[in-house]
């Protein structure tokens, strides 16, 4: 998410603090009475500039994670979201490669984390929708929340839908290479005998772990974003911001 904060650091830090108090006080008025909440110049910003701007940035942040998670090896070759065996099976993934099973084990993990891939080209509708329906209340929330306001927002208002997205796909290709019967032959044996219990739902760890990278990444953005404002890319945004 490239530009998720730009608006935050701009409407917060480019006009004075009597400028964000005015801000503030204009939360408690009516939408269609908040007019020129940043400063009485003609060409200030209106609320609707804050919510379109705001609405703007998250949609070129989102198109842009998304589909950097969905291509090929979006998770597979990113350290910080590449999907491995769980750590209580890390004595099972050890025994196998002794065994001589290093290639299937490698295999098993490359199917997981190509699964999470394919899952993600499902996320922008519904990321979108819930931008779409974003209140003046929410957009003053992320505007005065922490370095992870949006990626919150999105998260609480799409993750049950998420879920239920990603999770057949991501069981479809994992049925493909009948993945999740070995794994769940696996597992519920080791179960049986060790006190670590592995989930023996493969599509629901895979699933879980899917969900735990984009919204890994799209905090990882939003952060970026806020410490180091990018270039405005459209005149809306570049109102917002203050940019010429």
């Amino acid at each position: 998410m490239k530009n998720i904060l730009i608006l935050l650091t701009a409407l917060i830090t480019s006009n004075s603090y009597a400028q964000f108090d005015q801000l503030k006080k204009a939360v408690s008025k009516p939408i269609g009475d908040v007019k020129n909440i940043i400063s009485p110049k003609k060409d200030s910003l209106s609320t609707n500039d804050v919510i379109s701007g705001l609405k703007e940035t998250l949609n070129k942040g989102i198109e842009k994670g998304t589909s950097q998670l969905s291509a090929i090896d979006g998770f597979f070759k990113d350290a910080a979201i590449k999907i491995l065996m769980p750590p209580e099976a890390v004595k099972v993934e050890e025994s196998l490669r002794k065994v001589g099973m290093g290639n299937q084990v490698d295999a098993a993990i490359l199917n997981m984390n190509r699964a999470a891939e394919d899952a993600c080209k499902t996320a922008s509708p519904i990321f979108i929708t819930a931008i779409k329906n974003m209140s003046f209340t929410d957009a003053w929330g992320i505007l005065k929340g922490g370095d992870k306001a949006a990626t919150n927002y999105l998260q609480k208002q799409t993750i049950t839908e998420l879920t239920n997205s990603f999770k057949p796909v991501i069981e479809q290709a994992l049925n493909k290479i009948d993945a999740t019967k070995y794994w769940n032959t696996l597992f519920s044996n080791y179960n049986r005998f060790s006190f670590n219990k592995v989930n023996p739902d493969l599509t629901a760890y895979v699933t879980e772990k899917a969900l735990s990278g984009i919204f890994y990444q799209l905090a990882l953005e939003e952060q970026k974003i806020r410490k180091d404002p990018a270039a405005q890319t459209t005149d809306l945004l570049k109102k917002v911001f203050g940019g010429k």
